[in-house]
């Protein structure tokens, strides 16, 4: 393989491992845009949604696409009740942050050990399905992996998606307007509670989806939560918190420079991602497109 096909090769992996990345940062990104929590929990979230749909298409249906919605039902259903049941209480307390750190970092270690208990500590996958197998031909000599592409259309879609209801519709107004001020919004007949529960749910799903896409595309095992939250808060931190675009801009760097910098030298790609970090808060401590969109 020439040095310019491996170099390529490297970008498509790290791309591919961006937009799974974007797809939890971008959950992540909207319950804080909104609500201001800090959900710890948002990594096994991720990791129910990579179960659900391994569970579903190997034990149930067979069906990728069957799989995938599940997981983002399941996941939803979860992400509502955690904060309609339990974050909800948290609003308003003078220690509102620090509890809900605590409330959902205890969360992760149920769910953990709960995971563990049910589908032990081997790693799982998934195959993909077989439309979406091989790869794609772009000339030169050059391909992409036929799934990893379909990851990263995913991904750009869910991008184009959000941003087009937050500045188009009466549903991302109402949204935006109450992340700005939500006891005016609340004054204004607003439901508060109701559009919390929905944006956690909604961020909830994100997470979802992006496990389920990555059932086939990685190893899957009951500490996948706690790897996944570490590098959506690094992309969170660069792109701003508060911004899609900045969430996708982020992850999709994230990517390149693990993929790249594994391949630059050894062990790398774990460590350039956080020199980044480190570089962005020291240039523009409000990252990349600091200033929340939603």
């Amino acid at each position: 393989m020439s040095t310019h096909s491996l170099v390529f090769e490297q970008i498509i992996t790290g791309i591919g491992i961006g937009s799974r990345l974007f797809l939890v940062a971008a959950g992540l990104s909207l319950i804080f845009g909104v609500l201001d929590v800090l959900n710890f929990a948002h990594g096994v979230l991720y990791m129910i949604g990579a179960y659900v749909a391994i569970v579903v298409v190997e034990s149930v249906v067979g069906s990728f696409v069957l799989g995938v919605v599940a997981a983002v039902v399941v996941v939803a259903v979860v992400g509502g009740a955690l904060e309609s049941v339990f974050i909800r209480r948290l609003y308003g307390r003078d220690e509102e942050i620090l509890d809900q750190l605590l409330l959902t970092f205890a969360f992760v270690l149920i769910i953990e050990d709960v995971v563990r208990f049910v589908f032990g500590s081997g790693g799982k996958s998934l195959t993909p399905p077989e439309v979406l197998t091989g790869t794609v031909p772009l000339g030169a000599g050059l391909s992409v992996p036929t799934y990893r592409g379909f990851v990263i259309v995913m991904a750009v879609l869910v991008l184009a998606g959000l941003l087009a209801v937050l500045r188009y519709t009466n549903v991302g107004r109402i949204v935006r307007s109450t992340s700005s001020d939500r006891e005016m919004a609340r004054l204004l007949g607003v439901n508060v509670p109701r559009l919390y529960t929905g944006v956690f749910v909604v961020g909830a799903a994100l997470a979802g989806l992006g496990g389920a896409l990555a059932a086939p595309a990685e190893s899957i095992s009951s500490n996948l939560g706690n790897s996944i939250i570490i590098d959506a808060f690094v992309v969170v931190v660069i792109g701003g918190l508060g911004s899609f675009v900045g969430a996708f801009v982020g992850a999709i760097l994230i990517g390149i420079l693990t993929a790249v910098g594994s391949e630059v030298i050894a062990g790398a790609g774990e460590f350039f991602p956080f020199l980044a970090m480190i570089v962005v808060l020291v240039l523009r401590p409000t990252g990349l497109f600091g200033g929340a969109e939603v």
